[in-house]
């Protein structure tokens, strides 16, 4: 609702001084504002507005400060500007994103194959193949829209409603019908609309840290500016930009920019100009596919060659060679593939991720470089106390993170007691009622060094200290002062005699509590506090107190002084207290994992230098020997002279949105994948270009999260590394099943054509080449594709791009099953066949040693490193059911009448099973065997590959 002089209910209450450079205009100089047409048509720049008067800026508008614009008026200029949002891409019909799925090339090549088969009128295999691509497309299609559903549920695109100035009255609307010239009113807690010069600011201060990354807000002021060539946002000092936070005081402002002419829509134009690379699976699909064509057109060339060489004729040979390539192409790799991904997508919204694409997912496995943005991922971008140091020489450490109860107050491992150690709660009282922030379900209601206070007094059990108080004077926080000081009366007598602090000698009822930095404060001191008695400052006890702050400061905390005392000047030194923006529980110990397997972290943040190594030092990143590199370096080198550096730098600080995009650019540059995480606008154009971009659920901009691929939901860096975690897992689960039903695939072939090239009967009939096919294609192949995540794999090195699917080692694996399956099943053929009469029996044997073989690859397949009894053998459920079925099926087969006579199929006896188990668990023991070989050999390397990635 509407209230008068701009303030909102939140704001009500709190009076503060007019500061220097409010401006005052009244009424009478506002009516000479001529308001031409043509003026109407302008947008103003924030680095112009900044050096112009506000008087100025309203002329060259056309506006009026207090009686606004009319609607007449407004509804002209937003034909000309369009509205106060941002004009994106309009969303492609359902039918256009599900057609859009067939642009794989794997799915391409399979068109091609249903088109052929047709041709050849070979119905039953284009029927298998269009059904498998249907499902394909349909899986990847149904889990991609149901990822953009979640994460409109979290995306709302601009502030909802403003206080503007519309024919001399105070109005509520919506954000996005404002227009340049508008005068808006700003209260605590408001989301600033648009970009506003400043005409009133009264103590007011606004958290910019969505664009500059600095937690401390941002003091406005309402005089002109001059600006350096290339003045950043946290510069203009008297401009408001969209989408940043009031937290403190009150403002008036005229709009300058709206939408895409806004600082905010500068960072949203350089984010639609980026495209988002190609991740490495669609790369490596697309290479698969390429390869699969290939070597059908080998297949179908050596066929017609030989069949040439043999005098037979051509037609039937080509026709023998399209129908064996056709079917060497794995209609099931793309079921598997989706379906592997969208399993992955399901598991990480479990764990409270958001994935928006299905390829993402794997290619969180690829990452080997993370740029993370600091204020707001590696930390909660919520100021807090850390340390507290009291006057008598009580050092405690503070837990918790965040504007909220949460955390202990510790000294030397002990948690810290009110009696014993009286001084730190007199630190608390000082912080509380010298303070003018309000959390409210941790929300934070003012500025971020008072809300630590706040939370700080709120863990000692401090909740309502300042109800016992009333607040007589303040004498408000200032640049030029550096403290800050509040005049109070007890409510009644029993205060002071009830109060834990009674001992320290103050007469008058009247007290001052005062808060700063330190050599402001101790220029107000004459006494400090020993175990509740006041004792005169010495020269030694300066020194101290300056050493202990010097050591605090150091260690990027901010030190803020208490004080209280019956007037200024006379007051007691009661110690001093530690702030930072602490990093979130639990990510040191995820960038600790995550740089042991290989992934290197880089923090980039628009804070300072000391503060960016500090929290660095905290989680591991920066030691002894690192570098830290300024965005003003950054600006002076280009691309590639950065990424030669890149390598050796762990932090980067003072940061723009165009210095994050050249970190991503000059990471890339060196063939690395690099995911970039971040929370504000200035972290857009970054995540959009970088080959995964996260953002962050709750504190992350609605830009942000548009231009982001995944999304955490609860803002936990932890889950990144789940993320890598199973990418890692999904591509070795994609290769396993790769080598199953290409060894498969080529054993029936080479079963197949050794047979029609040799001239012998065809051992297998077509019904039960279609039977294989099923179990190639089906449920055993499938169940490969959802093995349980190794726990190991994180701990392996990041895969290069550049490794194909198909390597040397898995093409050996595949060589080497399909020729022991392909021998196995020419052996029993030809042992069956000794009296050179084909009988069912003799299909039947053939038949079922080549089903059995099948089952014994796919379970020698679940890994390609590590034995069945190192995975467990009942760890994948899905596979047992799938195997154990297929294995019921063949035996309904052999065993069922009527399908016997539809297989032509008959009974075999129990020595004939046992000697078909016998010969096909072969292909499961030789591989487990070259398992055994390689891991022996590989143990002298492994402890050298991990060095070589253990670094910070």
């Amino acid at each position: 609702m509407a209230t008068t002089n701009g303030r909102s209910p939140r704001s009500e209450g709190r009076t503060c001084p007019k500061q220097q450079g409010e401006s005052d205009i009244s009424e009478s100089d506002s009516k000479v504002i001529l308001m031409h047409p043509e003026m109407a048509v302008r947008t103003i720049k924030s680095a112009d507005a900044a050096q112009m008067s506000a008087e100025d800026v309203q002329y060259t508008l056309g506006a009026d400060f207090h009686r606004g614009l009319t609607h007449e008026e407004a509804a002209r200029r937003r034909k000309i500007h369009g509205h106060n949002d941002f004009e994106i891409n309009e969303e492609e019909p359902l039918w256009k994103k599900y057609l859009g799925q067939f642009k794989d090339p794997l799915i391409m090549l399979l068109l091609a194959s249903a088109f052929i088969s047709i041709c050849m009128r070979q119905f039953d295999d284009a029927v298998s193949i269009t059904v498998a691509i249907i499902i394909v497309v349909t899986v990847a299609f149904v889990q991609e829209y149901r990822s953009e559903k979640s994460l409109e549920e979290l995306t709302k695109l601009m502030p909802p409603s403003c206080h503007c100035v519309r024919e001399d009255k105070l109005k509520v609307f919506l954000a996005r019908d404002l227009v340049p010239g508008d005068t808006v009113h700003l209260s605590v807690g408001d989301r600033v609309p648009a970009d506003v010069r400043l005409f009133e600011a009264v103590d007011l201060q606004i958290d910019e840290s969505s664009f500059t990354g600095e937690t401390e807000p941002s003091t406005k002021f309402t005089f002109p500016q001059k600006l350096a060539g290339n003045s950043g946002v946290a510069n203009k000092k008297n401009i408001a930009f969209m989408g940043t936070l009031v937290r403190c005081g009150r403002g008036k402002g005229i709009v300058i920019g709206t939408g895409e002419n806004s600082e905010f829509g500068e960072i949203f134009k350089m984010m639609q100009g980026e495209e988002a690379p190609k991740t490495p699976l669609q790369k490596n699909m697309g290479l698969l596919g390429k390869q699969l064509s290939f070597y059908s057109f080998c297949i179908i060339g050596l066929i017609m060659l030989l069949g040439w060489l043999q005098g037979r004729k051509m037609l039937d040979m080509f026709t023998v060679g399209v129908s064996l390539a056709v079917a060497a192409i794995p209609e099931g790799l793309p079921i598997v593939v989706t379906v592997t991904l969208a399993l992955g997508v399901m598991r990480m919204a479990k764990r409270n991720a958001i994935v928006k694409k299905l390829p993402i997912v794997e290619t969180l496995g690829c990452v080997n470089v993370i740029c993370s943005d600091k204020t707001g991922t590696l930390t909660k971008n919520e100021m807090t106390v850390t340390s507290v140091v009291t006057a008598d020489g009580i050092i405690a450490e503070v837990t918790g993170v965040g504007y909220n109860s949460e955390g202990m107050v510790y000294v030397e491992g002990a948690e810290a007691d009110k009696h014993l150690h009286a001084s730190i709660w007199q630190i608390g009282e000082v912080g509380c009622l010298c303070n003018n922030a309000e959390i409210r379900t941790e929300q934070l209601l003012g500025q971020p060094t008072e809300g630590a206070l706040v939370a700080f007094g709120m863990k000692l059990g401090l909740f309502r200290v300042q109800s016992h108080y009333e607040r007589l004077d303040e004498i408000p926080f200032s640049s030029e002062k550096k403290w800050m000081a509040v005049k109070c009366a007890p409510r009644n007598k029993e205060v002071l005699s009830h109060s834990r602090f009674s001992r320290l000698q103050v007469k008058a009822t009247e007290e001052y509590f005062m808060k700063g930095a330190i050599e402001q404060v101790l220029q107000q001191c004459v006494t400090y506090n020993s175990r509740g008695t006041a004792i005169p400052l010495s020269e030694k006890q300066l020194a101290e107190y300056y050493h202990n702050a010097q050591l605090m400061g150091r260690a990027g905390l901010r030190v803020l002084a208490m004080a209280r005392g019956p007037a200024l000047g006379k007051l007691t030194f009661v110690g001093m207290v530690g702030i930072i923006d602490p990093p979130r529980p639990g990510v040191a110990e995820s960038i600790m994992t995550l740089q042991g397997g290989g992934v290197h972290i880089k923090m980039v943040t628009g804070d300072s230098e000391d503060t960016a190594i500090a929290i660095g030092s905290r989680l591991g990143l920066y030691a002894q020997g690192s570098q830290a590199m300024s965005g003003e370096e950054i600006e002076k080198i280009d691309i590639m002279q950065l990424s030669h550096r890149i390598h050796s730098v762990s932090v980067f600080y003072r940061t723009s949105p165009r210095h994050k995009l050249k970190i991503v650019k000059a990471v890339q540059a060196n063939g690395d994948i690099v995911c970039m995480t971040g929370d504000g606008v200035n972290d857009a154009v970054a995540l959009k270009t970088a080959d995964i971009g996260v953002a962050m659920g709750k504190v992350g901009t609605d830009v942000c999260k548009e231009a982001a691929d995944m999304i955490l939901v609860d803002d936990d860096f932890f889950t990144i590394m789940s993320a890598i975690e199973e990418g890692k897992s999904i591509f070795y689960n994609i290769k396993n099943f790769v080598r199953f039903q290409l060894s498969t695939s080529i054993a029936a072939l080479s079963l197949i054509a050794l047979s029609t090239m040799s001239g012998l009967p065809n051992p297998l009939n077509a019904m039960q080449i279609l039977w294989i096919n099923i179990i190639m294609d089906g449920p055993p192949a499938q169940s490969l594709g959802v093995e349980p995540v190794d726990k190991d794999v994180v701990r392996k090195p990041p895969r290069s791009i550049k490794d194909s699917i198909i390597t040397k080692s898995l093409l050996g694996n595949i060589l080497m099953s399909a020729v022991i399956i392909v021998s196995g099943t020419l052996w029993v053929f030809h042992r069956e066949m000794m009296d050179n009469i084909i009988t069912p029996r003799d299909t039947t044997m053939t038949f079922t040693c080549f089903v059995f073989f099948d089952m014994f690859n796919a379970l020698s397949s679940r890994s390609q490193t590590k034995s069945i009894l190192k995975i467990g053998l009942f760890t994948n459920r899905v596979f047992l059911y799938a195997v154990g079925g297929s294995i019921i099926g063949q035996l309904l087969v052999i065993y069922f009448p009527p399908l016997q006579r539809v297989f032509q199929t008959e009974a075999l006896g129990f020595e004939d099973i046992v000697l078909l188990v016998a010969l096909t668990s072969t292909v499961f023991i030789a591989s487990e065997v070259k398992k055994l070989i390689q891991n022996i050999q590989s143990k002298p390397y492994e402890q050298v590959k991990i060095d070589e990635f253990d670094y910070v």
